[in-house]
């Protein structure tokens, strides 16, 4: 089962999080100035923690998007954890839709998960289970419910989005470098690191499952 072994946070981050994460039974934690999310977990995950009132203030300073195609350029998978309730919504005056829209394009069209949690305490728990997920996921076969696209170039997206780490941007980006999925298979790991947003990490992750 996949344990929290590294944790890295953002210095910006709350000190709190420190002891909650030793207190989950990470490994390791240190604290250092991230350049994308709040969280870097196992070199693998990279978290993203808002609360309501960030979330409608990085809206209003057309910061939300940025951030979110900064996430998905990542080497790690990402992930928004939306943390607190409409109480936390400070004096931004947003409107239900345009949080709701702004949601939507996240979870949906960047293909960005998107988790709430009641408090800090609770980011951690989740950070934790998504880990743990992980572990049992990988255990069998993956399978992917629901949409399964027509159209060649969708369906090869689709494909490549299997891949460990490799969302929507990663997948376009493999296919246009490589062409193919089959000279996406054959590829080395130096050549598949060399692709905007994959790394070092991604490639070994991904040679790892197609070897």
């Amino acid at each position: 089962m996949t344990r929290l072994i590294e944790v890295v946070i953002d210095d910006r981050e709350p000190d709190e999080f420190v002891s909650l994460f030793k207190d989950a039974g990470a490994e390791s934690v240190r604290v250092e100035r991230l350049k994308v999310g709040d969280f870097v977990v196992n070199n693998r995950w990279v978290f993203e923690r808002k609360t309501l009132n960030d979330l409608c203030v990085s809206l209003v300073d057309g910061r939300l998007f940025k951030q979110t195609m900064n996430m998905m350029k990542a080497f790690a998978s990402p992930v928004l954890i939306l943390q607190g309730g409409v109480h936390e919504a400070g004096t931004i005056r947003v409107r239900r839709e345009a949080i709701q829209g702004a949601l939507i394009t996240i979870s949906v069209f960047f293909n960005m998960p998107v988790l709430r949690a009641l408090d800090a305490p609770e980011v951690v728990r989740l950070i934790a289970y998504t880990v743990t997920q992980e572990g049992r996921f990988n255990k069998g076969p993956a399978h992917r419910f629901g949409y399964r696209p027509k159209r060649r170039k969708a369906r090869q997206l689709y494909i490549l989005q299997g891949l460990p780490g490799v969302g929507r941007f990663k997948a376009e980006r493999l296919l246009e470098r490589f062409g193919s999925i089959q000279n996406v298979v054959t590829a080395e790991e130096n050549a598949l690191s060399e692709v905007e947003g994959i790394g070092k990490e991604s490639a070994k992750r991904i040679r790892e499952i197609l070897s």
